[in-house]
């Protein structure tokens, strides 16, 4: 059995983990080796799972806001719910792809999915990546780490409540903040640096971006800005009804739950901001591999192999399961690649929720 002791009934829940700073230099060999053979992305593969994600996401919900029936609008809400989430998922694939790996899927997807569901790309290309650098990881510079292994349990509630309120201040962003900033250089560079990023650490402040990421951005801004006040306006004209107002933001606010739980889940969280060796963040961060089929759902386009991302942030999502079965096969039991493998969602929470009963305590 390759998963980690953690979720096996240890009794301390917490297998030692080496040093920040070991290398294990035989699973860094073998990785490298998966990624000459599996790096190419295969357009067929994306374009097929974004365009059937999110048309069936739509048809939810549509059910959603107009079936007259109880039940029947909460399982398109549902449905709709979990397959736009994983639509709007490919935002991190967008995040890693080579220019051209698959063209036009940086358009279309904005266009589908990131601006409908106000994450236009943007505000991850250029953020996530900081995320991957050697020596950000884990750090205040770490755009989406917080050492929440070691935060008191109250920071976990107000870790969800702000993703079941993400929607909202999206909508305030695009439609309100983004038009004022025309007008304030100050809050201009607020709204650049404090507002436009997809990241979880309140410390974090954005770097002006470059000139090709700049062109990007001031496009898909403009669009979603265009969206969110056109869909202000045409709620309070009664053409769009109150009702599917708010199924969509539900919607949108429930995906946003299902993800952020499973942020809390990517990593262990133990980093108190010292610098990692690529190993030591590998060993942090999680992967939640079969033979369980839920992860699908709450991990979508290759977020249930986390650590392995960690390891090949360039490989494409359909590549990763090959690898960790590779990686699987050539590792020997014991050594650092199983240490990153877990069993479940809910043994990971709880492990989570046990340590930030005992950083309160503490």
């Amino acid at each position: 059995m390759y998963f980690s002791e953690l979720d096996s009934g240890a009794a301390s829940g917490k297998p030692a983990l080496p040093p920040r700073s070991y290398e294990d230099k035989a699973l860094l060999r073998a990785a490298a080796a998966l990624n000459q053979e599996l790096s190419r992305a295969k357009p067929a593969i994306y374009w097929t799972d974004m365009l059937f994600s999110a048309a069936l996401g739509y048809a939810g919900l549509f059910v959603a806001m107009t079936a007259p029936s109880m039940g029947v609008a909460i399982a398109g809400a549902l449905a709709a719910m979990l397959l736009l989430y994983r639509a709007s998922s490919f935002i991190h694939e967008i995040s890693h792809l080579k220019p051209d790996a698959v063209p036009g899927f940086h358009t279309v997807w904005n266009l589908i999915a990131g601006v409908p569901l106000m994450i236009p790309s943007f505000m991850y290309e250029g953020v996530h990546t900081l995320h991957h650098h050697r020596a950000r990881y884990g750090t205040v510079d770490d755009p989406e780490y917080l050492p929440l292994s070691r935060m008191r349990t109250g920071t976990l509630a107000v870790f969800m409540a702000a993703a079941a309120l993400a929607p909202i201040g999206f909508l305030i962003r695009h439609a309100v903040l983004v038009p004022l900033s025309l007008l304030s250089p100050r809050l201009r560079g607020a709204v650049m640096e404090k507002y436009s990023a997809l990241a979880i650490n309140p410390q974090f402040r954005r770097p002006a971006p470059d000139a090709k990421l700049r062109r990007s951005w001031a496009l898909w801004e403009g669009v979603a800005s265009l969206w969110s006040v056109g869909l202000i306006a045409l709620v309070a004209a009664g053409v769009v009804p109150v009702r599917a107002f708010l199924v969509y933001l539900a919607v949108l606010s429930g995906a946003m739950i299902v993800n952020q739980v499973r942020t809390l889940v990517a990593h262990l969280w133990e980093n108190d901001g010292e610098e990692m060796s690529i190993t030591a963040q590998y060993l942090d961060s999680v992967n939640v591999p079969p033979p369980g089929y839920l992860p699908v759902l709450w991990a979508p386009v290759g977020l249930r192999y986390h650590a392995i991302h960690h390891l090949l942030p360039g490989l494409p999502y359909h590549a990763l399961g090959e690898a960790h079965r590779r990686l699987i096969a050539a590792m020997p039991e014991g050594t650092s690649y199983h240490r990153a493998n877990y069993r479940s969602l809910r043994a990971m929470v709880m492990r989570l929720v046990r340590a930030s009963r005992m950083a309160g305590r503490g």
